[in-house]
């Protein structure tokens, strides 16, 4: 025993057993004593009767170091001194109550002395009382007997003077209507109409069974009466039952009764929207109704004893009504005060109905059914949000002229949408939890993981919407939103897609880490679900479904425009005949509608994604496109003054490529302006040198070819990041052509230079002219 294996408590209660057992004169009382102090006493038990010194001190030297031997030595020495000081103490008590109690037994023996004569005394006053008493018995006795005699003869008196007054009480009854009072008069004249009805009173029974008929005849009536309250229905037919009136063939129409008064407490859409406005004054007005019920129930319980299923299988229909009905108003765009005003209702309706349907198992039954209603409101409430965001987006259709769409706009609303919206929905969410109803506190746990599952299906809904907007068999949906197929259907659907990749990027980086902190917060400790199925909202799932569709959203927008842009393209290579080009005057017109092309894709990029680093940058000192001159691929043409010369040129263009240093062309596209519009140039010239090797060119066309190439160049140096690639890209676009030329000789630099620089100055003009 350590001082950390015995608290002061210990202490003090081994302390009082050992005095207790130290002068208790019951040995067994001491046995007990250690019995309870300790119920499985052992060897090293130093309180019990079994303890075995050698044993115990054994022990303690084997666990303990010669430090705790000596500490375990000054306890021992300390509670042996304690316990002879309360040793002491207690003698000393138990000293001053024995010579109180030797005083009071010397008192007593000096008052007992003359007690024995007193008793004498009050023995022979006894005896002579009890003689008197007998006296006046006997003497009383005849006179006793006569009085009993008239009293026995004056409660018959009075009571045939009932019995001749009863057709009268009968009549006075039915006409006030005290039909209770009249049962019980009848009832209590019963057993004289039976001994005597046929002799002394067969006229007073003849007007009582009258009266009786007509009392029946009334009750019934009232019975049946859609007028009369469920209650006095009921007490009627209690009324009835007492006067032996056989009511079970009524019981049928009662119960078709009480079904009609249920239809009076069920719920409907039209009390629903009245209590949201005043939730206090339809609970109460709702209540009164339900209490009648359930009076009734209670009468109709006691009329028939065996109804208790039938009763059962109105209320459970009644519950079952009522969800129904509240599981249609939860679909509405309601608020949690809302559905907890109607969830209190219907709990209350339960609280009252298990006082008299105890086996309807009510309880459990509404529980089951909030689960369904309160997993229909977040699911309804989550798809209100859906349809929000829905709206949001599809805004971007419905503008009647291209000029109209505004991207930012679109994704600001989508963004607000989501991120307010998800917010708001989850601030209603936590009203619901902090509701102290007991049907509510019930089921938290339950509603906790709801609506945690929810979000996590919301979230899939919502990917999978976007991606529903991104298809092209969407036309129809489109359509309905009053636009049309053609230039501007192609605007809104790539500006809708771009909102998408960046709305999905949101989602990712902002609204999901927001609602996790909301869950974490306000919606943890749900256990319903069960640990074997992991967290119902897995917020990692749901960043990488996002990224992923964002990703995705972003290519198939530079698909689509890269695809109108090699429309374009195509259509330049296929309309001409180039075996018969003439010489180039100008820069064709398909490289203003390429440019332009570019510019509104740069604009629409502009509206939704940030401005990125600009990177592979070209200067004059190590190799720059400004210039014809500083191509040295052209330098090395134009020095060819024949068709011998050029197609050495290519062959030796061939061999430097393998020495050139490796330029990668298609890097992974970033969500920012310059890698989108990057990205689109390079699909584009890649296009562009496919399209030139399906082709048979003359000099002239050639050099058309040139021309537009090496002002594109000058052109787009502006608008990519990369270029690198760019150049790589327009090169090849040459040496594809080259290949594929019946004579290529390039133009000379002074007429490229010239014919650039007439473009760049009419390009200016055009551009000082317009507004």
């Amino acid at each position: 025993m350590g001082t950390d294996e015995v608290s002061l408590d210990d202490k003090a209660k081994r302390t009082r057993d050992l005095l207790s057992s130290f002068y208790s004169q019951d040995p067994s009382a001491s046995s007990n004593s250690s019995i309870g102090l300790s119920r499985s006493p052992t060897l090293d038990d130093i309180n019990s009767t079994s303890f075995d010194p050698d044993h115990y001190m054994n022990k303690l030297v084997h666990k303990s170091n010669l430090e705790g031997l000596l500490q375990r030595h000054v306890e021992m020495a300390a509670e042996i001194k304690n316990l002879d000081t309360d040793l002491q103490m207690l003698v000393y008590e138990n000293y001053n109550k024995f010579i109180s109690a030797t005083d009071t037994i010397k008192r007593m023996k000096s008052n007992i002395s003359g007690m024995e004569a007193n008793m004498e005394q009050l023995l022979e006053k006894i005896m002579s009382v009890q003689s008197r008493s007998d006296t006046v018995n006997t003497s009383l006795y005849e006179k006793r007997e006569h009085v009993e005699k008239l009293h026995r003869t004056c409660n018959l008196l009075r009571k045939v003077q009932f019995i001749y007054d009863l057709p009268d009480r009968l009549r006075k009854c039915i006409k006030s209507e005290a039909y209770a009072d009249a049962v019980r008069f009848y009832t209590g004249a019963i057993p004289i109409f039976k001994a005597y009805g046929d002799s002394s009173f067969q006229d007073c029974k003849r007007e009582s069974e009258k009266a009786i008929a007509i009392i029946i005849n009334n009750l019934q009536g009232r019975l049946f009466s859609d007028s009369e309250p469920m209650q006095a229905r009921s007490e009627a037919a209690v009324l009835l039952k007492q006067l032996d009136f056989t009511v079970e063939n009524l019981k049928e129409k009662l119960l078709e009764k009480l079904e009609q008064s249920i239809k009076d407490i069920q719920l409907n859409p039209e009390e629903i929207n009245n209590a949201s406005t005043d939730p206090s004054s339809f609970a109460s007005a709702h209540e009164v109704a339900v209490r009648e019920f359930v009076e009734a129930v209670r009468a109709f319980r006691v009329i028939f004893p065996d109804s208790e299923k039938q009763l059962n299988n109105l209320a459970q229909d009644l519950i079952t009504k009522n969800f129904i009905i509240t599981d249609e108003y939860v679909k509405r765009r309601i608020c949690a005060a809302d559905l907890l005003g109607i969830l209190r209702v219907v709990w209350n309706d339960v609280l009252l109905i298990d006082d008299v349907l105890n086996e309807a198992a009510l309880s459990d039954h509404t529980i089951e059914a909030s689960k369904v209603t309160v997993k229909l409101y977040v699911s309804s409430a989550l798809s209100h949000l859906l349809q929000d965001i829905s709206d949001s987006l599809l805004k971007v259709l419905k503008k009647e002229k291209v000029e109209d769409y505004s991207l930012q706009v679109a994704l600001d609303a989508s963004t607000k949408t989501v991120l307010q919206g998800s917010t708001n929905v989850l601030l209603d969410f936590r009203k619901i939890l902090d509701d102290n109803s007991g049907l509510v506190v019930r089921l938290r746990e339950t509603i906790i993981d709801m609506v945690q599952e929810e979000l996590q299906d919301f979230f899939r809904q919502l990917e999978g919407k976007f991606l529903l907007f991104s298809r092209r068999n969407y036309a129809s949906a489109i359509q309905d939103q009053g636009v049309t197929e053609g230039a501007q259907g192609d605007k809104a659907i790539a500006g809708l897609i771009l909102v998408l990749s960046q709305l999905s990027a949101f989602i990712e980086q902002t609204t999901i880490p927001r609602i996790t902190e909301e869950i974490a917060a306000s919606f943890s400790g749900g256990s319903a679900r069960g640990y074997e199925h992991g967290p119902a909202f897995v917020p990692g799932e749901i960043c990488r479904k996002f990224r992923s569709a964002g990703e995705k959203f972003l290519h198939q927008y530079i698909n689509m425009r890269t695809q109108k842009l090699s429309l374009l393209l195509k259509k330049r290579f296929n309309t001409p005949n180039w075996v018969k080009h003439k010489e180039p005057r100008e820069v064709h017109m398909f490289v203003d509608l390429f440019l332009q092309e570019l510019e509104v894709i740069g604009n629409e990029v502009k509206q939704i994604l940030p401005q990125g680093k600009r990177r592979h940058r070209r200067t004059d000192s190590n190799g720059s496109t400004a210039s014809s001159r500083s191509n040295p691929l052209r330098e090395e043409k134009l020095s060819r003054s024949n068709t011998q010369r050029a197609r050495s040129q290519l062959l030796e263009t061939h061999l430097a490529k393998l020495f050139k240093q490796k330029v990668e062309i298609f890097t992974k596209v970033e969500f920012t302006q310059e890698s989108v519009v990057t990205t689109i140039v390079k699909l584009c010239l890649k296009s562009l040198q496919e399209f030139a090797r399906l082709q048979t060119f003359n000099r002239s066309g050639f050099q058309q070819i040139q021309l537009d190439i090496q002002f594109l160049r000058t052109s787009l140096r502006e608008t990519v990041e990369d270029e690198a690639a760019m150049d790589f890209l327009l090169d090849e676009v040459i040496v594809a052509a080259a290949e594929r030329c019946l004579d290529p000789v390039p133009l000379e630099p002074p007429i490229l230079d010239k014919l650039i620089q007439a473009k760049l100055a009419k390009t200016k003009e055009h551009n000082t002219v317009s507004p």
